[in-house]
């Protein structure tokens, strides 16, 4: 088991983020992708294709289990993000998109998935910065990341 050591990066403002450009902002700690979590995110979005809800049948399936819809994996940028930046006088962040995702590697249930970015831009925007942040979430034990994208991200003073 790999133990959870989280690095961050803090700044006092939004404003610095213009400054770390091309800078690793640190990686998460780990985190459990549990089948409850599976199945309230299929119910959330009515996404209920069995590879990832139905337990028994996936055992024989082409992962060997039940596995994370990407969606799902996707979603995990924001609460991942936020064990790696830390902005001491911010008013609001907001996920502002995406550039690019892709989803090279399944993850399967049960398994703990963490997140590094680094900050590939940033610019000023009215009344903060928007930057985009260059994201890797990896499997334990895996051998290719499950999901790489480019989040645009807004930070409001």
């Amino acid at each position: 088991m790999t133990t959870d050591i989280s690095t961050s990066t803090t700044v006092e403002s939004p404003a610095q983020l213009l400054g770390l450009v091309g800078e690793l902002l640190g990686t998460s700690n780990w985190r459990e992708v549990t089948q409850p979590d599976v199945d309230r995110f299929a119910q959330a979005t009515g996404d209920e294709q069995w590879i990832h809800i139905d337990v028994e049948r996936a055992a024989s399936g082409p992962f060997g289990g039940t596995i994370a819809h990407g969606y799902m994996t996707l979603s995990l940028i924001a609460p991942l993000m936020a064990d790696v930046l830390h902005i001491t006088n911010l008013g609001m962040g907001v996920n502002y998109g995406l550039n690019k995702a892709r989803f090279p590697a399944p993850v399967l249930v049960g398994s703990r998935v963490r997140l590094s970015a680094r900050v590939a831009a940033a610019e000023q925007i009215k009344g903060g910065v928007q930057i985009i942040a260059a994201v890797t979430i990896e499997r334990e034990g895996g051998d290719k990341p499950v999901c790489v994208a480019e989040a645009v991200l807004r930070y409001y003073e």
